[in-house]
C-alpha cells in the first residue's frame, strides 16, 4: 500500500517532560516504541497530541510539560500533506503563557493552529468512555469535533464562558438572597438568552458528528464481536426539539430554563445546557456502562477509535495519525488482528510497548523500532530471526 499523504516527519522535544533535546525521524509508516514504564514512550505520543489539539490528556498544566528545573518547553513536528509540507512549533512555559507557530510564524490565535495534524489517540484511559461519567463521553466527542470542525474549539469556548458567568450571577443570587437581598430578574434573563444561543451550536454539532460517526462504529463493531452483538449509540442533549432549527432549540433551552428556575436558584446552578448532554452505549439493548464485560467494553472502544479513523479520513479527505499507547496487551488475539489489519499501511501509527511479543514478525520487519530509555531514543535494527524468536518466546 502506498504511504500515507498525511506523515510525520519528524520531532523535535526540547525541555519536555524528560526528553532535555531530543529529534527524532520516523522513517515508516509504522514506529514502535519500546521500552520498559517511565522512560518517557507516552511522552511522545503526548508531544504529537499537543501538536494535534493543543491539549494533554494526562495534564492541565504546562508546568508538569516542562523539564525539571527549566522555564519553557518546545515542541516542533514537520508534517507533510497532501497541500505541502508544514512546520508546528508550541511553546509552553511554566506561566501558562503559550505560543504557537507555523512555518516559523507567529500566530496570533491558537484557532488558527487547530485541524493541521490530524490523529486519533487510542490508551487504556479510553475505557473511561464507557465505564466514566457523561463528561468523559462530552470531552471526546468535543475533541473529534474540533479535528474535523476547529471552529467549534471557539463556539465550546463561548458557551462555556456564558456558563461560568450565570453559575456566578446564581451564586451571587443565591447568597444575596439569604441575605435579604434580591438581584433584577433581567440580569439572569440575560445571560438566558445566551445560553440558550450558544448551547444550540454545541447540541447541533454534537448531534450532526454523532449522526456520521455512529454507522462507523456500528459496522466496525459487528465486525469484531463476529455478529454476535449489536451496538448502538444515543445522543441524549439536555434540551431537545421537535424541530432541527436553531430558532426551535433555542425556544426549547428558554422554555426549559424557565420550568428549572426554581431549582436553579436553590441550587445556585445552572441545571439546563449542553454542559448535561449524554451519549448513551446499549450493546443487545443493555447500557454497557452497568452490565458490559470488560471484554465488551473493549471491543466497543475499538470500535469508536476505529471509527473516528474513518470519519476523519472522510471529512478532511487525508488519514489521520494513529498513536496507540500500550494498548495492544489490553486485547485479546482477536481484538488485536481487527486492529493490526485495519491499520495496515493505511494510516501512520505509533505504538508504545514493554514488549514486542503482541506483535506479528512481518508487524517488526516493517516497522521503525526505537528503544526509549530515560528521555532518550536509540534506533533498533530487528532482524527477521530475531523478530520470529520474540514473538515465539514467553518473555
Amino acid at each position: 500500500m502506498p504511504k500515507p499523504i498525511m506523515y510525520l516527519r519528524s520531532l523535535h522535544l526540547r525541555h519536555f517532560r524528560n526528553y532535555l533535546d531530543q529529534q527524532v525521524d520516523f522513517t515508516s509508516s509504522k514506529t514502535i516504541l519500546l521500552g520498559n514504564n517511565a522512560q518517557g514512550k507516552s511522552n511522545v505520543l503526548e508531544a504529537v497530541e499537543l501538536l494535534s489539539s493543543l491539549k494533554s490528556h494526562r495534564t492541565s498544566r504546562d508546568r508538569d510539560l516542562i523539564y525539571d528545573g527549566e522555564t519553557l518547553s518546545q515542541i516542533t513536528g514537520h508534517l507533510k500533506r497532501e497541500t505541502g509540507e508544514t512546520e508546528l512549533t508550541i511553546t509552553l512555559r511554566e506561566n501558562g503563557r503559550r505560543t504557537v507557530s507555523q512555518n516559523g510564524m507567529s500566530l496570533r490565535r491558537q484557532l488558527d493552529f487547530l485541524g493541521t495534524l490530524n490523529m486519533v489517540q487510542f490508551s487504556s484511559l479510553d475505557l473511561d468512555l464507557v465505564r466514566g461519567g457523561p463528561d468523559q463521553r462530552r470531552h471526546w466527542i468535543d475533541g473529534l469535533l474540533v479535528q474535523l470542525e476547529p471552529v467549534y474549539a471557539y463556539v465550546l469556548q463561548q458557551y462555556t464562558q456564558v456558563l461560568r458567568q450565570r453559575n456566578a450571577l446564581l451564586r451571587a443570587r443565591l447568597r444575596e438572597e439569604s441575605e435579604g437581598r434580591s438581584i433584577e430578574a433581567p440580569d439572569l434573563a440575560l445571560w438566558d438568552a445566551q445560553l440558550a444561543i450558544a448551547g444550540s451550536r454545541v447540541i447541533r454539532r454534537r448531534a450532526r458528528v454523532l449522526d456520521r460517526l455512529v454507522p462507523f462504529a456500528e459496522e466496525w463493531h459487528q465486525a469484531i464481536s463476529g455478529s454476535t452483538e449489536k451496538l448502538e449509540i444515543r445522543y441524549a442533549p439536555n434540551v431537545q426539539a421537535e424541530q432541527d432549527t436553531p430558532e426551535a432549540l433555542q425556544q426549547a433551552f428558554l422554555e426549559k430554563i424557565q420550568a428549572r428556575a426554581i431549582a436553579e436558584q436553590h441550587q445556585g446552578t445552572t441545571l439546563v445546557g449542553a454542559h448535561r448532554d449524554e451519549i448513551e452505549f446499549m450493546i443487545n439493548q443493555t447500557p454497557a456502562r452497568q452490565y458490559g464485560s470488560q471484554g465488551q467494553q473493549r471491543t466497543l472502544v475499538l470500535a469508536l477509535k476505529l471509527a473516528e479513523l474513518k470519519l476523519i479520513e472522510d471529512v478532511i479527505g487525508e488519514p489521520p495519525l494513529l498513536l496507540l499507547d500500550d494498548v495492544l496487551a489490553e486485547l485479546d488475539l482477536n481484538r488485536q488482528n481487527q486492529l493490526l489489519d485495519a491499520i495496515q499501511d493505511r494510516f501512520q501509527t505509533l505504538i508504545t510497548t514493554t514488549h514486542l511479543g503482541s506483535f506479528d514478525a512481518q508487524w517488526i520487519d516493517s516497522a521503525q523500532i526505537l528503544e526509549v530509555k530515560a528521555g532518550h531514543l536509540f534506533e533498533q535494527s530487528m532482524r527477521r530471526e530475531q523478530s520470529e524468536f520474540l514473538q515465539n518466546s514467553d518473555f
